[in-house]
């Protein structure tokens, strides 16, 4: 696409003469003529049109002995560099020639690096380097040999960049040394034209090739000229070439394009000034100026060329920034649509996106994305270039039309809908580009709004605000970025599912997002995008609707054997609940109902993670679910045991009491009840019975039938410390004398006895059972009756029923067997006026003593029984032989203890003598007095006075001058209590 870059008008018309060479110094032509003159041409005024031509100032007939053939103006030095027959230096304005090289004679080419002040020329097959000193002098540096003649040569940083023949070298201006680059073709010769960024343009044929200042070259793309260039200006942002029939104009920038093309015949030189190109024909001078940049910009937009526009933007001087900026906008609008409509959709948001036009803006090319109503109203935007308005309107409706599919014609459709779905994507890069900012700018509105709300009195704000958005709507303060939020959320959310992607919708539902609860609630039911719309209800904190929606889920997972459904199980909730436990605890007891059966444990690890109140959970439980109270008891007293109170504990055994009641009664009423018959239930029972002590055993006691449940009982008997009545339940009712060897085991083993003044008495007493059964038996029921009356409801925990005996014969003796450890224990509860064969009494009615269990429990249970008690008890039938299990280990023990007991004694005495013979060496401490010896208190000699010794054995001091430091102390330590 062509535009005009330059205006081409005539500066010099009818020149008479040859130009060989023109050069420009600030708005004057300085013209070297092949007669050896110099003409110097300068406008009529500092501000003269360009339409106007320029006027001859001087003419310098005698500047030159031959013709000038190449000229160059060095400002910074205020020279000017000519070649001629030799290369001469000229001051300026003045053109004084201020030095000529005479090496330089014969040369046909030369290059000024302006950096360094150097000067390189071919003569002949010569290279010459020559360094201005700053004044009116040139030095000679080096001058190196090359294989042929020069054409065309250029500094390019420290080497020098020749065209020879038909092929380009580097030669190196320190040692000479060359490397070639590449040929230049066989049509043109080499042209070598520097670039102002240091690079170099080098001609092979019709084209110009980009190389580095070591000659390497530069991936940037080749310009492509219509024919071989014969000479190359470089004016950013345009090469403009000298070619045979015109002047080609092209763009800087890839792919470098085609600008424009001035139609000039006989064109003969190009010259670069300061604002213009100048190009001498051979009877005239014509000069290209360029276009304004703005009216360039209106031209490429309006023909399409919009990244040339772009690049012209960037050109437009920094004072117009704003004006650059509107323009940038515009363009880029264009631009995108064009692309748009074009189907390069993902280039076209990246311009959407320079142009910082409204998301609204693009959202409204996309007709299937639905958008939340918002109160804020943006302007459309306003383009400053014309025809912009009709432009895009048609743009949209063609967008518009294309994404609608055609249904008729299946290639058709599936066309339609890769195209959708390429625009979908590109919209998705543009919405995740653009989100970070919204985000961040509705989460700082939201905290500026608490902030508000948390100021006192402060309203003058908040009240220029409501002003501000008056006949907006009820709007909370600062809503705008928010709203604009949720648009954006919204659009994304939509793209992500209609291209499939859900997981990247999950992670903008996870995380923080503005997310129009209604349309995306509607969009996600009728997809059926369960995991979505959990993460939607979370973050909106709608956590009944998504604990609802996730029973739901369960529900049918459980049923239905697909893999959408089975992804949900009942831990799920469980999860989704923990966060919950703090903010909304009943909540969380509702839904925890729904899953406590399926998975108890890790429900109730989420009632103590979560610190909810056992109580509260109790009693939720009691009303809404009470089949699961025991459950919940259960594996709280098994999680953590001090997590469960004592009333708790009290309300889980009478549920367990409850079921075993219900049990008992119907077997009972079927005739079928068996004493030894355990459920689990009743096992749980017993275990929580025996195993925890919150609950009130009185109260069980009571509800206990009294011809059922003897293990039971008796187990909170113990509680009570009955321990009679328990072990009786064991030996008479249960007819098991393991349990009660077990029972006395316990309560041996335990730490605390209150009843108890020692605890081998439980062993007395359950022999007292075995030896007297129809005595206890008789007195069971009664005490029992006893007991549970209301009037003897608070029992005595310590009232231990006495272990009745009398000393007989060698009772002494025993004793002082059982004397080893410590053994006296208070006989007086097992003494009575009954002699040993006051037993048999008992068995008179028929009941015979259980002799055999007696003398098992003597022989298990030696080292826990009393011997002398123990043998108070015994009957006197007994035979010594069958005591023999027991008298054997008890008397071996006690003979080892009193051994034992005997060389401790004996230890201790040795001990208590070594003693005794250390205080007596320590008490034989020798204090030597001399002469010279003198008192540590008054430093005078103690001589014959008396003395005292201080307890380290060689302080010595007057007796006098001790008792007064002892005086002085005491009244110290009074004078400093009376302070005090």
């Amino acid at each position: 696409m062509v535009h005009s870059a330059y205006d081409s008008f005539e500066l010099v018309p009818n020149f008479n003469g040859k130009i060989e060479s023109i050069e420009s110094y600030g708005p004057k032509l300085l013209l070297g003529c092949s007669d050896g003159s110099l003409r110097i041409y300068s406008p009529e005024t500092e501000f003269s049109d360009h339409s106007k031509p320029y006027t001859l100032e001087k003419n310098l007939v005698n500047f030159a002995k031959k013709p000038v053939v190449s000229m160059e103006v060095v400002e910074s030095r205020e020279l000017l560099l000519s070649l001629s027959e030799s290369i001469a230096f000229h001051r300026l304005p003045s053109l004084e020639t201020i030095a000529v090289i005479t090496k330089a004679k014969g040369a046909n080419v030369f290059c000024w690096d302006d950096r360094r002040g150097f000067l390189a020329f071919a003569r002949q097959k010569r290279v010459g380097i020559f360094r201005h000193d700053g004044g009116r002098g040139f030095v000679e540096v080096k001058e190196f040999g090359v294989p042929d003649m020069v054409k065309s040569m250029s500094w390019c940083g420290e080497n020098i960049c020749l065209g020879i023949r038909r092929e380009y070298v580097i030669l190196n201006a320190s040692n000479g040394a060359l490397s070639e680059v590449f040929t230049s073709g066989r049509l043109a010769p080499p042209l070598v034209v520097p670039i102002p960024s240091g690079e170099l343009l080098l001609g092979k044929e019709n084209i110009g090739v980009f190389v580095d200042q070591n000659g390497k070259l530069i991936p940037e793309g080749r310009i492509c000229w219509s024919e071989a260039p014969l000479e190359v200006v470089i004016q950013k942002p345009y090469a403009i070439a000298l070619l045979p029939r015109f002047v080609e104009i092209r763009s800087l920038r890839q792919p470098y394009p085609l600008i424009q093309t001035i139609v000039l015949r006989n064109v003969r030189h190009l010259c670069q000034s300061s604002n213009s190109v100048i190009l001498a024909l051979d009877n005239s001078i014509q000069g290209l100026f360029p276009v304004p940049l703005g009216a360039q910009i209106v031209q490429l937009t309006a023909s399409g060329n919009f990244e040339e526009a772009l690049s012209l933007c960037k050109l437009l001087p920094p004072e117009d920034s704003s004006l650059r900026a509107a323009k940038e906008g515009s363009i880029h609008i264009r631009y995108a649509h064009y692309l748009f409509e074009n189907g390069s959709y993902e280039e076209a948001v990246e311009h959407f996106l320079e142009s910082q036009v409204d998301i609204t803006y693009v959202l409204s090319l996309y007709p299937s994305i639905i958008l939340p109503k918002t109160t804020i109203v943006h302007e459309p935007e306003k383009l400053d270039i014309d025809g912009d308005a009709s432009y895009l309107s048609r743009v949209s409706s063609g967008v518009s039309d294309d994404m609608e599919p055609l249904p008729t014609d299946e290639n058709a459709a599936l066309e339609s809908k890769k195209t959708n779905h390429n625009m979908l994507m590109a919209l998705i890069k543009y919405l995740q580009k653009k989100r970070g900012n919204f985000i961040e700018k509705a989460t700082a509105e939201g905290t500026e709004e608490v902030v508000l709300d948390a100021v006192g009195d402060n309203y003058a704000s908040y009240n220029r605000f409501k002003k501000a958005n008056k006949g907006r709507g009820n709007i909370s303060v600062g809503s705008g970025a928010r709203e604009m939020a949720s648009i954006l959320d919204t659009a994304l959310l939509q793209a992500l599912l209609l291209t499939g992607q859900s997981s990247a919708a999950l992670e903008i539902l996870r995380g923080v997002n503005y997310c129009d609860m209604k349309i995306c609630e509607e969009i996600l039911r009728k997809g059926n995008l369960n995991a979505a719309l959990l993460e939607l209800y979370k973050c909106k904190s709608l956590h009944r609707q998504a604990l609802e929606l996730l029973h739901k889920l369960v529900d049918e997972s459980r049923s239905s054997q697909s893999e959408i459904t089975q992804r949900f199980k009942p831990e799920d909730i469980v999860e989704y609940l923990k966060p919950l436990c703090e903010t909304d605890p009943i909540l969380v007891l509702e839904f925890s109902m729904l899953v406590l059966e399926s998975c108890p444990s890790q429900t109730i690890e989420l009632f103590l993670s979560g610190n909810i109140p056992a109580d509260m959970v109790n009693s939720y439980l009691k009303q809404h679910s009470p089949n699961m109270q025991a459950r919940y008891l259960e594996l709280m007293l098994a999680m953590n045991e001090n997590a469960i109170s004592g009333n708790l504990q009290n309300e889980m055994v009478n549920i367990y009491l409850s079921d075993v009641l219900d049990w008992h009664a119907d077997l009972n009423a079927q005739q079928n009840w068996d004493e030894k018959t355990h459920t689990p239930t009743r096992k749980k029972l017993l275990s929580a019975l025996e195993g925890i002590s919150g609950y009130n055993p009185e109260a069980l006691l009571k509800r206990l039938p009294q011809d059922a449940l003897y293990e039971e009982r008796a187990i909170l008997l113990g509680k009570m410390n009955q321990h009679e009545l328990a072990l009786s339940l064991y030996v008479h009712k249960l007819h098991v004398p393991e349990l009660a060897l077990s029972y006395c085991d316990r309560v041996y083993e335990s730490k605390h006895q209150p009843s108890l003044k020692n605890s081998s008495n439980i062993y007395l007493l359950l022999m007292q059972i075995y030896l007297n059964p129809r005595k206890t038996t008789a007195s069971f029921e009664m005490r029992l009756t006893n007991l549970l009356s209301p009037q003897n409801t608070a029992i005595s925990r310590g009232s231990a029923p006495s272990v009745k005996s009398k000393g007989g014969r060698g009772s002494k003796k025993i004793a002082e067997i059982e004397g080893a450890e410590d053994t006296k224990v208070s006989l007086s509860s097992t003494d009575s006026s009954k002699s040993d064969g006051d037993v048999d009494e008992f068995n008179e009615g028929g009941s015979t003593i259980m002799l055999d269990e007696v003398l098992d429990l003597l022989s298990r249970r030696w080292d826990r029984i009393n011997g002398a008690q123990a043998l108070k008890l015994l009957p006197r039938e007994t035979k010594l032989q069958d005591l023999q299990s027991f008298l054997g280990p008890l008397l071996r023990k006690s003979s080892e203890m009193y051994r034992n007991c005997s060389v401790i004694k004996s230890l201790r005495q040795s001990e208590n003598l070594q003693v005794k013979d250390e205080l007596y060496c320590q008490r034989k401490a020798v204090v030597k007095v001399t002469s010279d010896s003198m008192c540590s208190l008054c430093r005078k000699k103690i001589g014959t006075s008396v003395f005292a010794v201080y307890p380290n054995g060689s302080t010595l001091v007057h007796f006098v001058c001790f008792k007064d430091s002892q005086k002085m102390k005491a009244v110290t330590k009074g004078s400093q209590l009376r302070k005090r």
